[in-house]
Order: C-alpha cells, then sequence, then structure tokens
C-alpha cells in the first residue's frame, strides 16, 4: 500500500500544536494540582512525539510509563480488534493517571484501554487526545481532552505514522495519494 505514491498537505503547524499543548498543559495541571505524582500512560507509538511536549509543559510531578496497544498494523482502516502489545512496568492502584492518545478515531482503541486501566483501581484515570475525529466515532467514548478536532482524513505527522513512515514531520498533514496513472 505504501508504494502507491502520495503527497502530505498541512493540516496543523507545529506552532498550533505548540500553543495548544500549553493550553492543554495548564487545563490538567490545574485538574491534577496536589497529586504527589501525575502517572502519565503514553500510548506507543503514535503519542511518543507528543507525551515529550506535553510532560515538558506539565506543572505537576510525573512519571512516564508506555503501553503499546494496536488495532491497525500497517493499514489505513482500524481493525477494531484492540490488543495490548506491551503492558505498563509500574503500578498505578491508587494513583493519578492520564492516558496520552495520538488521534481518537473509531474509540476503540481508548475506549478498551481505559476499561482494562481501570481495572487496576487508580485513583483518578483521565484521558487526552491530540486529535480527534468525531466523525469516525464507533463507540460511546469522549477523551477528556482533546487538542483539535479533525475532519475524516488520514493524518501523519507529529508522530503520527503511515506504515512507519513520517512519525518525524513537526507537523500534522493530511495524506492525498496520487491518482492512478
Amino acid at each position: 500500500m505504501t508504494d502507491r505514491p502520495y503527497v502530505i498537505d498541512q493540516m496543523i503547524s507545529a506552532k498550533s500544536i505548540a500553543a495548544r499543548i500549553e493550553e492543554l498543559a495548564r487545563a490538567i495541571s490545574t485538574e491534577f494540582a496536589g497529586t504527589d505524582k501525575l502517572v502519565v500512560v503514553g500510548l506507543l507509538r503514535g503519542s511518543f512525539v507528543f507525551i515529550a511536549d506535553l510532560v515538558r509543559e506539565l506543572d505537576l510531578p510525573v512519571e512516564v510509563d508506555f503501553l503499546e496497544a494496536s488495532s491497525y498494523g500497517d493499514g489505513m482502516e482500524s481493525s477494531r480488534e484492540v490488543r495490548i502489545l506491551k503492558d505498563l512496568r509500574g503500578k498505578i492502584e491508587g494513583r493519578d493517571v492520564l492516558v496520552v492518545e495520538d488521534i481518537v478515531d473509531t474509540g476503540h482503541t481508548l475506549s478498551h484501554v481505559t476499561r482494562f486501566l481501570e481495572t487496576r483501581k487508580p485513583a483518578r484515570l483521565r484521558t487526552i487526545a491530540l486529535l480527534d475525529k468525531p466523525a469516525r466515532r464507533e463507540v460511546d467514548f469522549k477523551a477528556t481532552w482533546t487538542g483539535f478536532a479533525i475532519p475524516d482524513e488520514f493524518v501523519v505527522g507529529y508522530g503520527i505514522d503511515f506504515a512507519q513512515r513520517n512519525r518525524n514531520l513537526p507537523y500534522i498533514g493530511k495524506v492525498r495519494f496520487a491518482a492512478p496513472a
């Protein structure tokens, strides 16, 4: 599928992303004020750039952990079957937890991960997604905080990939495939 030529049109600039992360960090810092340590759980792999920028803006003591869940593989469509590929290293029982996701599409992944983590009895569990595609939602799930609502477009950049490509772009871009010859 990646052999098909495509171009990337910028949708959200690096400057807009940085400004929004500052706003989100203020809201999160207010929500979790007084916590002894916030466990920030990044969903690999797409959230790694977002989580790095977000935790640097938080005015809180933080611990970072990662969980890897997959419902895409190398395709452009969710399989709707969520698999946990890598579990947390630390314990979250009785702790404040923020789950960081790159994009909420159908909602299956973040919904599944939230239910999975709730069984471990965190004190508070909140979610944040950089991007939200409400038009694609198939389950009743809404992240606590969202960076940007976007239309139903396939996007890359800022950690989000297309078959492991384009994660290094500093902005969010829409993938547009070239017309067949």
